[in-house]
């Protein structure tokens, strides 16, 4: 595999992690929204993705593939507040599935990656050059 192509990688790992940023940004936002419907409560995200492995089979080098992002199925927290403005019929309120604590871990453990892979792209970058040094002395 070419040192070019470690580049490509990196750089997919990285888009990655940005979106893993972006979402658990979103769910930390979103927490304490309150809604009285279930239908209109948020619901904590979470992307998904895959290994490309059909490029490494092919010598293309490998990377990370965003499949998608998903709602979580965990259940909403229901209260009953009748006093609260956004209160349905029989006085409840609806908020978010999302955990801030697990959010916050999810964060750190997005950053790191994201820490790594831009490391990843700076070796490269710095063994490309000292290739080109090579000659020179």
């Amino acid at each position: 595999m070419s040192l070019y192509r470690v580049f490509d990688i990196a750089g997919s790992g990285l888009t990655a992690q940005a979106l893993r940023l972006n979402t658990t940004a979103s769910n930390i936002a979103n927490a304490n929204t309150v809604s009285s419907s279930i239908d209109q409560t948020y619901r904590g995200r979470h992307p998904v993705f895959a290994a490309e492995f059909d490029r490494a089979k092919a010598e293309q080098g490998a990377g990370v593939k965003v499949m998608g992002i998903v709602e979580s199925d965990a259940p909403l927290t229901t209260e009953y507040n009748p006093s609260h403005p956004l209160a349905d019929e029989k006085g409840f309120i609806y908020k978010p599935n999302v955990n801030v604590m697990e959010e916050m871990a999810n964060m750190i453990s997005a950053s790191r990656s994201y820490d790594a892979n831009v490391q990843v792209a700076d070796a490269a970058k710095q063994m490309l050059s000292r290739t080109l040094t090579l000659g020179q002395r």
